[in-house]
């Protein structure tokens, strides 16, 4: 038994391993502010407007580096972007510990924004080079898996600091350990990750800046290289970014205000959320191996319509079966998705696809930010889950209809 689960767990070394390690710390500090995120921005001065606008702009901060991120993650290689991005995303949260009003929360989302779209391209470009082929969804699901495991004592942590010293300044201790737990991420990335494009050259600052219109026409040309499905289930993704962007700030806000569930329950609730993912990442992962990347997808589309649902109508049972199931799509399309968009993506154009598809989805992103709050706070809280749920409907048509599996994956 322990041999076969060796031989099952053998690619989890290397590069894998070291981003894994780092997620654990970053994941399980980033979900203590996130419990209570949208209630501090209020507290700060904010409203659900603001609270939208903020959104807009950190998303369109993470929109507007993806291109060169992407043509940088493949020219001059992933280590370096992953590394040095990662100390600039840990120092912005700074912002956040200290903020007197919503307008310093404003300005380190859109630093920390900045700083992270530059090196998401290479990061999953790294992980997609570091994974065989035929362990693709149970490498995606793993990532899940331990970063689920770190982040679930997240929110009790989160509801016990809320408990001690009270809203603002809870937030502000939990930023702190943002700040610290990322600076030893990087410190890992740093010391331990190695290259994986082996024509890679020396990066000048000079170049970076020059990249972003040959960035722009090499990610745009991309398309021409890769299989149309790719193309299909990046426009399905796309879909659902938009409508999950309308609600993923108003959970707790409708939670709390409009449900008037306490704010200890929602981090209990939270918690079953990441308990979810836990339990199913590994079934899941060998499921989208060893059948199909593509119906966990469509699956995964149906799941997350429910849960909208059940959230707006929620009272407290409701609602935990509401995050349950989020939990549950969340996983099925996470580890589909990454997985089908390795096997449809040469290596060599990895860090260009993905810069452009983190494009297109943190403006669609930003835009839904705005649609939601303006939508939640001058025509009716329940609208933004609405129109989440309708939807699912053009992205489950797309992927079902256009979207078609390799007949060999690419490595």
């Amino acid at each position: 038994m322990i041999e076969g689960l060796r031989k099952e767990f053998s690619f989890i070394k290397g590069n894998y391993a070291v981003l894994v390690l780092s997620w654990i710390l970053i994941d399980f500090a980033m979900e203590l502010p996130a419990t209570y995120y949208a209630l501090y921005v209020l507290e700060l001065g904010a409203t659900e407007t603001i609270l939208g606008m903020i959104g807009l702009f950190s998303f369109l901060a993470l929109a507007s580096m993806q291109f060169p991120g992407g043509y940088l993650a493949d020219k001059f290689g992933r280590k370096w972007i992953i590394s040095s991005m990662t100390f600039g995303v840990g120092l912005c949260y700074i912002f956040y510990a200290i903020a007197p009003s919503w307008h310093f929360i404003l300005l380190g989302a859109i630093l920390m924004s900045l700083f992270n779209s530059t090196y998401q391209p290479a990061l999953m470009a790294m992980i997609a080079d570091s994974i065989p082929s035929q362990r693709r969804g149970m490498g995606f699901s793993i990532i899940m898996l331990i970063t689920s495991a770190s982040t679930t004592p997240g929110p009790l942590v989160a509801g016990a600091l809320y408990g001690q010293f009270g809203l603002v300044q809870g937030m502000r201790i939990s930023y702190g350990i943002v700040v610290i737990f990322f600076l030893f991420a990087a410190f890992l990335r740093l010391f331990r990750l190695k290259e994986t494009i082996t024509t890679a050259t020396k990066p000048r600052f000079s170049e970076f800046l020059q990249s972003y219109p040959t960035a722009l026409k090499e990610c745009f040309g991309v398309w021409r290289k890769i299989p149309r499905s790719m193309l299909y289930l990046f426009l399905s993704m796309a879909i659902m970014s938009f409508g999950i962007a309308t609600v993923q700030l108003y959970f707790v806000v409708y939670a709390v205000e409009e449900l008037f569930i306490d704010e200890a329950a929602w981090a209990l609730m939270l918690t079953a959320l990441f308990v979810t993912m836990i339990v199913l990442s590994i079934p899941i992962g060998k499921l989208v191996d060893k059948t199909s990347r593509k119906l966990p997808i469509l699956g995964a589309y149906l799941i997350f319509g429910l849960s909208m649902w059940l959230f707006v109508h929620g009272d407290f049972l409701k609602l935990f079966v509401s995050l349950v199931l989020v939990g549950v799509a969340q996983v099925m399309m996470n580890s589909a998705f990454g997985a089908l968009q390795a096997d449809l993506t040469p290596k060599e154009q990895r860090g260009k696809v993905s810069g452009f598809t983190n494009f297109i989805n943190y403006i669609l992103m930003a835009l839904g930010s705005l649609v939601g709050g303006i939508l939640y706070e001058h025509v009716s809280p329940q609208l933004p889950f609405f129109f989440a749920v309708a939807l699912v409907v053009p992205s489950f048509v797309v992927t079902f209809i256009w979207v078609h599996e390799p007949e060999k994956r690419e490595e």
